[in-house]
């Protein structure tokens, strides 16, 4: 299957739907079987700009949402946690799809998939998880205890008014962005101005500071190998093989999985890193939808 070269426009529009009280952005385009795609740590709707367009023309309703603190939604200040935008995410579901979707996530987004596919199987019509993450932070036992000496300085000095916000003012800037990207990306000319605008704009929110230390002090939450035997759903992993934070050696209980469950796909994304879907959006895109005809055809 070939798919038409990606428009440079954003053919689509954002709305707000108020939740607890915050008004959080989301998009939806196109009619059909739903998707509903969760960005990863810092990102947002934009990440999945390079794929909406194309799901939506493939015949699915896709929706996009900012998680509470991200994007253009509202940046309260209280304790982030996997738990809460687990929450957010099953009350969009209520609101405006409520019939079984399936949950597609990068990252971070990828484990609130997977926690609402095994928390809520009725939502669930399938879960398609890119390079996800093991946790919202590392694990105490997961570190060494140099390390854990370490970790627990940062988490000190992120947390402090006065060290936190000199510390997000300086990771925050378009240069050390474009660093951290170079880091994860396998393809430099992925990394545009309009990638980082997207992932700058909302970190010159005045709660932003305040939001990025909740999220990097919060609990792990659960882990893959936690919710993996739960999961009733189909599951279609896509993994970015040259990806350094959730390396491709940590993708092995995705691919055991795959080897014991027919209804379980495992692709390595050569070429790419930690966001293959803005990455290698073309291959990422194709085989979504080649699984999501089998997956919603039976």
């Amino acid at each position: 299957m070939t798919l038409q070269p990606l428009p440079t426009q954003t053919p689509y529009t954002t709305q707000t739907w108020t939740w607890q009280g915050h008004q959080i952005e989301y998009a939806v385009q196109g009619t059909g079987s739903p998707l509903l795609l969760i960005h990863g740590f810092g990102a947002s709707i934009g990440h999945w700009r390079k794929n909406i367009p194309v799901l939506a023309n493939a015949g699915y309703q896709v929706f996009a949402l900012d998680l509470l603190g991200f994007g253009n939604s509202d940046k309260p200040i209280l304790n982030y946690t996997v738990e809460l935008w687990q929450e957010q995410i099953q009350a969009f579901w209520r609101e405006k799809i409520q019939v079984p979707t399936v949950f597609v996530g990068n990252s971070i987004g990828g484990l609130l998939s997977l926690m609402v596919a095994t928390h809520s199987p009725e939502m669930t019509a399938g879960t398609i998880v890119i390079n996800c993450a093991g946790g919202l932070n590392h694990r105490p036992e997961e570190l060494n205890f140099p390390l854990r000496v370490v970790m627990g300085a940062f988490t000190k000095i992120v947390s402090s008014p006065v060290s936190g916000t000199f510390l997000f003012n300086r990771i925050r800037q378009k240069k050390r962005l474009r660093r951290t990207l170079s880091q994860v990306y396998r393809d430099r000319a992925a990394i545009t101005d309009e990638l980082v605008e997207i992932l700058y704009q909302p970190s010159c929110h005045p709660n932003a500071q305040k939001v990025f230390a909740s999220v990097i002090t919060a609990p792990p939450g659960p882990t893959p190998g936690e919710l993996l035997p739960r999961l009733q759903s189909p599951l279609l992993v896509l993994w970015g093989e040259d990806d350094p934070w959730t390396p491709l050696s940590g993708a092995t209980i995705y691919q055991e999985l795959a080897a014991k469950r027919d209804d379980v796909t495992f692709h390595g994304i050569p070429n790419a890193g930690h966001c293959p879907h803005d990455e290698k959006p073309q291959q990422i895109n194709e085989l979504t939808i080649d699984w999501l005809k089998g997956l919603l055809s039976d």
